[in-house]
């Protein structure tokens, strides 16, 4: 099966509390979702009509279980998800601070090691990371080995496919979200290493201006927008926080004005825009439409509570797409 989405990375039990503006000590009472940012990528970009699956791992307990039934409930492929021997299913609990912005992720079941992290070389299916239409992987699974190796032999695996080449029929794009999280990392010079490793392989990367920083050096969004270029990408996508986010080719600059909403929970906005950005990118769609479709999505779920049950509908991201008087890429579609 040729996917249009394939992920591999993390993946969690997400503690969500039901109790909002308080601090963990003080919350009574919880719900659970799945979690993990290549996790939820596939679950948005299912959301609107892509066949998805994650490479993964999990413990082999009954939060295990319970991602599995969660991944299939949400249209995900598991069949590259399997349990690993004598560790548990990480999870991860935040606190919802809307008033004041604040979303602190606590992590359990990740140190010294995770399920996902375990992941082996010789466990891929190389041609099913060979053959889908996008590979999409994160940073964090960079951050210790076996996982580094797999994630170096999936990307090496991936053809090498120029803009113009991948703009056409049967498209394919190698993404790498920036997502550096310090805990994972002795240094951000020991994630720049790795990532240095990874970007002459990748089509697409995706980070805020700290995440950029980390993989190719301070400075000004074009600067290093440019850095990620030079270094093989052919599309750079550096989010600006409340001035929007910019996309750069070697050929193009746009850029996307924020879409407001009122901000309950800002985790798992940038999964849904990786979502929808990989859907507009198989779309077709002109970059500018990517961006604001992209925007949208994530526009949406930091409004609600939950990341992977939030994960926007495309007839729910053109209606906010009109509201704010926004082209709604359908119109555009090639």
């Amino acid at each position: 099966m040729t996917y249009d989405l394939l992920t591999m990375g993390r993946i969690s039990v997400d503690i969500y509390p039901n109790d909002i503006g308080v601090g963990l000590a003080d919350v009574t009472s919880f719900g659970k979702y799945l979690g993990g940012s290549p996790s939820n990528v596939a679950v948005a970009a299912a959301r609107h009509g892509r066949t998805t699956a994650v490479i993964t791992r999990t413990g082999d307990d009954p939060f295990g279980e319970y991602l599995h039934r969660e991944l299939a409930a949400f249209g995900v492929d598991d069949r590259y998800v399997a349990p690993v021997a004598g560790l548990q299913t990480p999870a991860t609990f935040c606190a919802i601070m809307p008033v004041t912005h604040e979303f602190p992720l606590y992590f359990y079941g990740r140190f010294p090691t995770a399920p996902d992290l375990q992941i082996c070389p010789e466990d891929l299916d190389l041609d099913a990371v060979r053959e889908a239409r996008i590979f999409w992987s994160t940073v964090t699974g960079l951050c210790q080995e076996p996982s580094r190796a797999a994630h170096i032999a999936a990307h090496e695996a991936r053809p090498r496919t120029g803009l113009e080449e991948a703009s056409s029929t049967g498209a394919q794009f190698t993404v790498l979200d920036l997502d550096y999280r310090p805990m994972f990392w002795e240094s951000e010079d020991a994630a720049r290493e790795q990532v240095a490793k990874v970007l002459p392989h990748v089509t697409v990367a995706i980070g805020n201006e700290e995440e950029c920083a980390v993989a190719v050096g301070h400075g000004t969004p074009d600067e290093q927008a440019d850095r990620l270029l030079a270094a093989g990408v052919e599309i750079a996508v550096v989010k600006l926080g409340p001035e929007g986010v910019m996309a750069k080719t070697r050929t193009q600059r746009v850029v996307s004005a924020p879409v407001p909403v009122e901000t309950l929970n800002g985790l798992g906005a940038g999964d849904s825009f990786g979502g929808a950005f990989c859907h507009g990118l198989l779309s077709g769609w002109p970059l500018a439409q990517v961006l604001d479709y992209a925007n949208a999505a994530g526009a949406i779920v930091a409004s609600r509570l939950a990341c992977s049950d939030a994960m926007p509908t495309p007839a729910e991201v053109t209606s906010l797409l009109a509201e704010r008087g926004r082209l709604v890429p359908e119109a555009v579609a090639r």
